[in-house]
């Protein structure tokens, strides 16, 4: 039994060295072999491919997977710790699996991911959730097969989980969600320590891939037929600072670059760490997309300071504004952080300057939620959830408003779109993505699933466009 605890997951030692290893295969227990298993990931993309990584362990072992969780033997909850409802939404799903739990006492039930990092969490799962058998955290999945071994072998709830700055395990299986789209990760952990944020306590501190392995794994998707990439981290750009003296993300764009797969996109940016020859090499290299997620979390000098985001809103508009000059049809989307503590109606109106300024693609907007274990959390809050709500909503109109005119600018344009699937909302249309990002429900009398195409725009939505295929 190992607990979480959040004061050691603070803590940062730069003298301990990373340790980079490859994945040791453990046999799972034998009565667990030909089994079903269920996991549900929630939260962002990093969680997506973690997920994918669980499913790999298993289907290696021997489990096969299942879409329906009546049917598992075994369900794995990989959770999201970003804010409150996030929390809310795994408690409540519980419920469901309590009741299952009583029905068919040999089901396994286990929970990882951020919120397993949570010392308030796990004493949560140890005093009203024990008919959960295992809990384990961001740093070890690649022992989780240990883990549940220790489960099955002692008939107890087994929990292990590090507050450790974390090490790079290679080669662990992965049972990817897309055949045509792939998650690489290039760094884990995150040592900005935003106020509000608890990424820093879940997931360790900054440790990049060496370069050579992510190269490597995105030639290997590349034979695998795989047509574009999304190179991941909680600080993308933070990418090669703890690891090499001269070598950073814009480096590594070029190299990757070069080994030719179609599209090349990469996720989370901080404005801190967006250097000049990032945006070169965005608008140099051709299969590195002209799209750039930049979040801001506030319009107000004196909240990103409060935030302890360490730019101000001109330090932003300067990079913005040459990301857009530079990189020709790029789209640009943000995030925005409503109702922080003692924000004010000032503070608020200069956030909806921001995004008149900046006329963003898109934004993921939020109202502030409350982390345990951080500084922001400790913040004195006089702002009434009625007018937090209240103010979200303005924002979300406005934030559509440019959305939606973003998106009615390429009406008559042709885009290349990779296409993805059919339509969610209608299975007569194929969908896939612009070069910048955008959604396109596409028309066509060929199957285009899995290939590039030239698609024309013809009617615009605000989250959406409408497009034909031309051939």
């Amino acid at each position: 039994m190992k607990l979480p605890n959040m004061l050691d997951a603070k803590k940062r030692d730069k003298n301990k060295e990373v340790i980079n290893y490859k994945y040791e295969n453990v046999k799972i227990d034998k009565t667990l072999v030909g089994k079903k298993y269920f996991v549900r990931t929630y939260g962002c993309q990093m969680n997506e491919h973690d997920g994918e990584r669980i499913k790999g362990i298993l289907s290696n072992q021997g489990l096969i997977e299942t879409e329906e969780m009546k049917e598992a033997d075994l369900i794995i909850l990989n959770t999201c710790a970003i804010r409150e409802n996030a929390h809310d939404k795994v408690f409540g799903f519980m419920g469901l699996i309590k009741k299952m739990k009583e029905d068919r006492p040999d089901l396994l039930v286990g929970i990882c991911g951020c919120m397993a990092q949570e010392e308030s969490v796990v004493d949560v799962i140890m005093s009203k959730y024990k008919y959960v058998d295992f809990v384990f955290g961001t740093h070890n999945i690649d022992n989780m097969i240990n883990v549940i071994n220790e489960r099955v072998k002692s008939n107890k709830q087994n929990i292990e989980v590090y507050s450790i700055n974390g090490n790079v395990c290679e080669d662990m299986p992965v049972r990817r969600d897309s055949k045509y789209t792939a998650w690489v990760d290039i760094i884990y952990g995150c040592d900005k320590f935003c106020t509000y944020c608890i990424v820093p306590y879940t997931r360790g501190t900054q440790r990049s891939r060496k370069r050579e392995d992510i190269i490597s794994e995105v030639e290997k998707l590349k034979e695998e037929g795989y047509k574009e990439v999304t190179l991941l981290g909680q600080n993308v750009n933070a990418y090669g600072k703890d690891l090499y003296s001269d070598y950073t993300l814009a480096n590594l764009l070029r190299d990757v670059s070069k080994t030719n797969i179609d599209r090349i996109r990469f996720v989370t940016s901080h404005p801190w760490d967006f250097t000049e020859d990032m945006i070169n090499a965005i608008s140099e290299c051709d299969n590195v997309m002209p799209y750039v997620h930049l979040p801001i979390q506030s319009g107000s000098n004196r909240i990103l300071k409060l935030m302890g985001r360490r730019y101000t809103k001109e330090e932003y508009l300067t990079l913005y504004n040459k990301i857009r000059e530079k990189v020709k049809g790029v789209s640009i989307t943000t995030d925005i952080i409503v109702g922080f503590p003692s924000e004010s109606e000032e503070d608020f109106e200069e956030t909806l300057d921001i995004v008149n300024t900046c006329k963003f693609d898109g934004a993921y907007t939020f109202i502030f939620s409350p982390r345990e274990g951080t500084p922001a959390s400790k913040l004195e809050d006089n702002t009434p959830i009625s007018v937090k709500e209240e103010r979200l909503q303005r924002l979300n109109k406005l934030v559509n408003q440019y959305s939606n005119l973003s998106n009615k600018n390429e009406v008559g344009k042709i885009h290349k779109c990779l296409v993805l699937g059919l339509s969610e909302k209608d299975d007569s249309k194929y969908m896939g993505y612009t070069e910048n990002m955008k959604l396109v429900n596409i028309e066509s009398e060929e199957d285009i699933i899995g290939k590039i195409v030239d698609v024309e725009i013809e009617t615009a939505k605000s989250f959406s466009l409408d497009g034909v295929y031309k051939k």
